[in-house]
């Protein structure tokens, strides 16, 4: 059984997670002090304590009012430095010539938790962008092409599981019920590829593969976003066979650069 001592030691980091969760969830802005004791369910006391810590060692800032505080860069140093490979640069070139050859717009997204991250973006030539996520944006796992590629392709237990952890912030996404999205996930895991056919935005679809591991796990998903008239059947048919030969590619990257550990981004699941 853990003594006193090592059970403070894990309060405080959860507690230190909760307000760092806080922080990320308040935006570039900043939050109030009230604001990440109530997120957090903390006391004003606590919260303060806390956060003068993290300021302390850079991975929380004050903002241009000293009332605001905001994740400072300590953050994104420790993070690059935890990396074990770097799944962004493996899957760069990917997304560019991806692209270049449709003209549409290119995202690549990972597991965190039960929701999918937007990591990078690659936008084509094409003048109408469909740019539906940015760098940093999440989703529920399920929610979009490349979200619903890294949920379809999991054992069936997972899914539930990822289901029920996720039904509530599904709930503002009403085509993605619990029905829907299984006959979505019996379709992608038939054909290959998952299919958005405007779920989201009334005029636009997409298209998503799961980017695999050496060891056969799913730990990424490119995805093409178009508008609804540049997404017929036989356009669908060329755009799906492009995402598989670039993500059998990267697969094999990532087996080479890591054989036995996933990327970084899956940590966080």
């Amino acid at each position: 059984m853990a003594d006193t001592g090592e059970q403070s030691t894990v309060k405080t980091v959860d507690r230190v997670a909760l307000v760092l969760r806080a922080l990320e969830q308040g935006g570039s802005d900043g939050c109030r002090l009230s604001d990440i004791a109530e997120r957090t369910g903390l006391g004003k006391t606590t919260t303060h304590r806390l956060l003068s810590a993290l300021v302390a060692v850079g991975f929380v800032e004050r903002g241009p009012s000293s009332r605001l505080y905001r994740l400072g860069f300590g953050l994104f140093s420790l993070g690059m430095a935890a990396r074990r490979f770097d799944v962004i640069e493996l899957a760069r070139p990917a997304l560019q010539r991806l692209a270049e050859r449709t003209g549409d717009t290119v995202f690549l997204s990972v597991r965190a938790g039960d929701e999918a991250l937007c990591i990078d973006r690659a936008t084509g030539s094409y003048p109408i962008k469909t740019l539906t996520l940015n760098v940093g944006d999440r989703r529920p796992l399920g929610v979009g092409a490349g979200s619903l590629a890294l949920l379809a392709f999991l054992e069936d237990s997972q899914v539930e599981r990822l289901l029920a952890a996720n039904a509530a912030a599904r709930r503002p996404y009403g085509a993605f019920d619990d029905e829907s999205l299984w006959g979505m996930i019996v379709r992608a895991r038939q054909q290959g590829h998952t299919f958005n056919d405007g779920r989201i935005v009334n005029a636009m679809n997409a298209l998503g593969v799961p980017v695999h591991d050496g060891e056969g796990d799913v730990v990424a998903a490119l995805s093409i976003a178009a508008i609804r008239e540049r997404m017929s059947a036989e356009r669908v048919d060329e755009l799906q066979a492009l995402l598989k030969e670039e993500s059998a590619a990267l697969s094999q990257q990532i087996g080479r650069a890591a054989p036995s550990s996933p990327p970084e981004m899956a940590l966080l699941s």
